[in-house]
Order: structure tokens, then sequence, then C-alpha cells
């Protein structure tokens, strides 16, 4: 998926601070507020194939706030991908438009969606990027390594080992990913997206590589993640771990053809704590 076009930070992203984003956005768009974190209104995408026109999307409007856990689903070709790409500031819409935590991204340049991007949304991909050679505290400072205003490394180390024990890695900062099993490499994954405090966690089919019983660990990570407070989008085709979310939508034909609250909603492991 497109996704992968925002694994690996570039010179170009912000920290994450509102002095990072382009001037024709900063100021007080982006202070928080009581703006949804995503509102689109009659989104729209088309593509070209030769003569044919491909309706990706087709006048999708929805809004997500502060502190919800939304699974968004739908078959291949349904447009939740694309709608996906739209939210991750990886694509713009052909119509509509898009707010993003209060920031009309809809018409934004490359350049200007990377920093938004790197600001305001914490990406999870399904097959976790993470760099080989570096350590789980390493591939964690990444974005804080590539930012445009730097961090000393003091700094950078204690952020990155604050997320590590959020998702519950406290020991294995020095572990080389081929160290790690696919689900603690996951959850390295997870904790690089939360550094920089993003006002969005976007999961891109996050244990699609994992097996049962791991996929479940991961999903209690981001279901304690959402009951503190975070905002959390994720993709997925698998109806068990769309029950992890308070809210599913489903898309078809380019379009929202469900909305609903979770009407069984399954619930985290009691202590709180992905297994190790």
């Amino acid at each position: 998926m497109a996704f992968e076009d925002a694994a690996v930070p570039d010179p170009r992203r912000g920290s994450g601070s509102a002095s990072l984003v382009p001037a024709q956005v900063s100021g007080a768009a982006l202070r928080a507020t009581a703006e949804p974190v995503i509102r689109t209104e009659d989104l729209t995408r088309v593509y070209k194939m030769g003569e044919v026109e491909v309706r990706a999307l087709d006048g999708v409007s929805l809004s997500v706030e502060p502190g919800e856990f939304v699974a968004v689903m739908g078959s291949s070709g349904s447009g939740k991908s694309t709608f996906m790409n739209i939210v991750g500031c990886l694509d713009r819409p052909t119509a509509g438009r898009y707010f993003l935590d209060g920031v009309d991204v809809s018409g934004l340049d490359r350049d200007q969606r990377a920093e938004i991007r790197n600001g305001k949304i914490g990406f999870v991909f399904q097959s976790f990027n993470l760099l080989s050679r570096t350590t789980a505290l390493e591939n964690v400072e990444l974005p804080l390594i590539y930012a445009a205003d730097g961090h000393v490394t003091k700094d950078r180390e204690e952020r990155a080992r604050r997320c590590l024990a959020t998702v519950g890695l406290e020991g294995r900062e020095k572990h080389l990913p081929s160290q790690l099993s696919g689900g603690q490499q996951q959850r390295v994954a997870i904790a690089r997206a939360l550094i920089n405090d993003p006002a969005l966690m976007l999961a891109d089919e996050p244990t699609g590589n994992l097996d049962t019983k791991t996929s479940e660990e991961v999903m209690t990570v981001f279901q304690r993640l959402n009951d503190e407070g975070k905002t959390v989008v994720l993709i997925t085709h698998e109806h068990d771990i769309a029950e992890y979310a308070k809210r599913v939508v489903v898309f078809r034909d380019g379009r929202i053809v469900e909305d609903r609250a979770s009407s069984q909603r399954r619930a985290a492991a009691v202590n709180g704590r992905a297994g190790k």
C-alpha cells in the first residue's frame, strides 16, 4: 500500500511543533481545539486510466473526534485504502476538503503534507519497517534524528525509552529487530509512531503479518493507548481485529455504507499490559 511511502523519515519532515508547519497553516489553526481530529467533506478521488475514469472515492464525509478508536473496513477496491492515503496526507483529493486536527490540508503540496504528516500522524505499518541493523531504541529515535530542528542525544534517548516502556519493551532497548519476535517488532513500530506525540495514530493492517495470539497482544496495546486518550484509526479486513475498536466504518464502491458503534467490543487484557 501507499503507506510505505511514509516509512522512513526524511529531513523535510518536522518534529511535530507548530513552528515546523508551513506558514500558510501555522498559528491559531494548529492549537488544540474542539475540532475533530479528522473531518472530511464530500471527499472525492478520481484516477484516470487512459480514457477511463475510476472514482475511488465518491463524496465521503466523515468525522473522527479526539479519543475515538475507529476501524475502517472494506473489500479490495472499496476505497478504504484511497481514503486512508488521503487521511495520512500521502495523497490529495480530486474534490472536497479534508481537515486534520483543525487544519485544512486538502490543497497542500507534497512537502507541506510531509511536514504535517510527521507532526500530526503516527504511522504503524503491516511490515513493521524497522531498520535491521539498528537497535529498538535507535529505531524509535529515528523521527527525532531526522527532524528539521534536531534534538540532543540525551533528550532523544529519554523520549524513546519512555515510548518503549509504554508498549511494554523495557529491557529490550538494545535488541536488534532480528532478536525480537514479530509482536515485539510491531510494538517497537508503535513506540516509534508515538515519539512525536501525534494527534492521530494511523495503522495500516498492523496485525497482517502476525499470528492470532500476537495480534491480540498488539491490539491490546492500541486499545490501551486509546483508553489513555490517543485517537486511533486502523485499516483492517479482519472482523475480529475490528472488534477492538469502538466504531466501525465500512466502505464499498468509494462510499461509506456502514458507520456504527462496535456492538461486541473486545476488551484489552485485564492488566493493561501486552505480553512479552
